[in-house]
């Protein structure tokens, strides 16, 4: 069944119509006919089971017969990302909406090859944030992961400190992975994960996250890709602290 996104606020028993770019693809490219039922999502992330009742260019309708459960974790989750390499943050926003990350920030390190282009990144940001959106039609997520703009390091330590745990997966760190994290802070409901670049974090990089009071832990004997971590540790905080498994 097909997902799409609601004009304004539903509520079941009500009528709703589809966005104008979510009207386009039911009707011109999915052809979907009057009476199909379809998930539609409004602007606060709800989730209703739905019948179209209009289908024309014009435009869309459809009646919001079932609210649905919410199915947000029960933990916050944000990616603090080494800006990477060509199009691996596309990917990397595409499986955190999967796991339920709640924000995905682009950081821009010590080692990073790539470069945030301040002209275009935007527009960058706005191409990831619609890959997040279908991401989310795609696994029923009534809410896409937010795609922040690239920041400098500076810049994040407010909000880096303002989390519940800040957790540092780094090559380097020995001796604590995930799971004695979730022993020591089993009721962290906020929860950060700073993932290197393709170089990793530099040691002063890893000193000053310390010092806000992150967790350093390991993710394994083997060391991971930049986007591989940040999959990885996503999925393992939210099978500890979240709704995985």
């Amino acid at each position: 069944m097909n997902s799409f996104y609601i004009e304004g606020r539903g509520a079941a028993g009500a009528a709703a119509r589809l966005l104008p770019e979510e009207a386009k693809h039911a009707s011109q490219v999915l052809r979907l006919r009057l009476g199909e039922e379809i998930f539609a999502v409004d602007e606060a992330g709800a989730r209703f089971l739905a019948v179209l009742t209009e289908v024309d260019r014009g435009g869309c309708a459809c009646a919001l017969r079932e609210a649905l459960p919410d199915n947000e974790p029960p933990v916050r989750v944000t990616v603090y990302q080494g800006l990477p390499k060509a199009d691996k943050l596309e990917m990397i926003a595409q499986k955190l909406t999967e796991l339920g990350a709640a924000r995905l920030v682009p950081v821009k390190m010590e080692r990073c090859v790539a470069r945030a282009d301040e002209r275009d990144g935007e527009r960058k940001r706005e191409r990831l944030q619609k890959i997040a959106r279908e991401a989310a039609k795609q696994c029923k997520r009534g809410r896409a992961l937010e795609v922040a703009p690239p920041r400098a390091w500076g810049q994040l330590e407010a909000e880096m400190k303002g989390h519940d745990l800040l957790l540092v997966p780094w090559e380097e760190a020995s001796g604590r992975g995930l799971r004695a994290a979730r022993k020591e802070f089993p009721a962290a409901r906020d929860i950060g994960i700073v993932i290197g670049p393709e170089g990793g974090m530099s040691a002063t990089e890893v000193d000053a996250l310390t010092a806000l009071g992150a967790i350093p832990v390991t993710l394994g004997p083997r060391i991971l890709r930049t986007e591989t971590a940040a999959i990885t540790a996503c999925a393992l905080t939210m099978l500890l602290w979240g709704d995985l498994g």
